[in-house]
């Protein structure tokens, strides 16, 4: 029986592994979630606790109540619009994992699954593997790699099994908030053009039920005695720059989007080269993605702008 504590129960990541896990027999989930918040749905394997902080003095009682065999850490903030401020991320990004993998320390064999991004990585200009260079400047970036390297240390110190995943973009159901594809989406509902970059930056994206079925096999497939932490990326390893993906996706699902490319400027410390190697997930978790971002996208569309009839492509990969 795998006993597992979900935060950001509410978000694209963690609505996608409830999907996931939510009907098995052999799970049971503590679902954490914002108090203004709500869960994409109800599954009889999930229980859902809102809370209004994931300080561990506020958590701690609830998480050594349950026993999780498992935490996964999917909450975080500073990738919608208008951007977190900058302490504030911090803050929430670096000190509420660790609060909780203090949680995890005081229960023997708690697993701990820490969702760091691609985004924590120092730019190569080639597929990212996991021995990289951590470090960015990009204010979300720069706090996921504080907390990766700062959980890992913790781990040692503790014996804590840490796994940290590293996904790279993504999107489909329960991302219905600011990020790039709902704005395209609600930018062709409401018949407005939709300003972009240039669109000559190469990005990595997968669907989210890829990087929650990534999380769900590493709650599987723990890490062994002999490991104090283990890192793994996430992606779909595509090389296509922005604009012809983004042209492409627009054709085959006929969203009636009018893109205005090289209207906005390279966000700030935005990398022009974000890709996954993700050949380590693939031999040591059996994980691989299974789903056309086209469909991760059209579900989205379906489930958060159901007025917007758009064609559906197929499903796999």
């Amino acid at each position: 029986m795998h006993r597992v504590v979900v935060t950001g129960a509410s978000g694209t990541l963690g609505r996608n592994f409830l999907e996931l896990v939510g009907h098995r027999s052999d799970f049971r989930v503590l679902a954490l979630h914002r108090a203004n918040s709500r869960l994409g749905g109800e599954w009889p394997s999930v229980q859902p606790l809102a809370v209004q902080s994931l300080e561990r003095s506020s958590l701690g009682v609830h998480i050594a109540g349950f026993q999780p065999t498992c935490i996964v850490h999917c909450a975080a903030t500073g990738m919608e619009f208008p951007r977190t401020q900058w302490f504030d991320l911090i803050r929430f990004n670096v000190d509420v994992p660790l609060s909780l993998c203090e949680c995890a320390a005081a229960i023997p064999g708690c697993h701990f699954i820490f969702i760091s991004t691609g985004l924590c990585y120092r730019e190569q200009g080639r597929p990212l593997r996991e021995d990289d260079p951590v470090d960015t400047q990009h204010p979300y970036g720069a706090s996921k790699a504080a907390a990766d390297i700062l959980m890992r240390s913790a781990a040692a110190e503790f014996g804590v099994p840490l796994t940290v995943l590293r996904p790279f973009s993504f999107t489909g159901m329960g991302d219905d908030r600011t990020r790039l594809f709902p704005s395209l989406l609600r930018s062709a509902l409401e018949g407005k053009s939709m300003a972009l970059s240039a669109g000559t930056q190469i990005r990595d994206h997968c669907s989210a039920r890829d990087i929650a079925a990534g999380i769900l096999a590493a709650v599987q497939r723990p890490p062994s005695r002999e490991q104090s932490s283990r890192i793994f990326n996430l992606g779909s390893g595509s090389l296509q720059p922005m604009r012809p993906m983004i042209e492409g996706l627009v054709e085959e699902l006929k969203i009636p989007a009018t893109l205005s490319f090289g209207e906005r400027p390279f966000g700030r410390f935005e990398p022009l080269h974000l890709v996954a190697d993700t050949t380590l997930a693939q031999r040591e978790l059996g994980w691989q993605p299974q789903h056309r971002f086209a469909h991760a996208l059209w579900q989205l569309a379906h489930e958060s702008f159901p007025q917007l009839s758009l064609q559906e492509p197929t499903e796999h990969l």
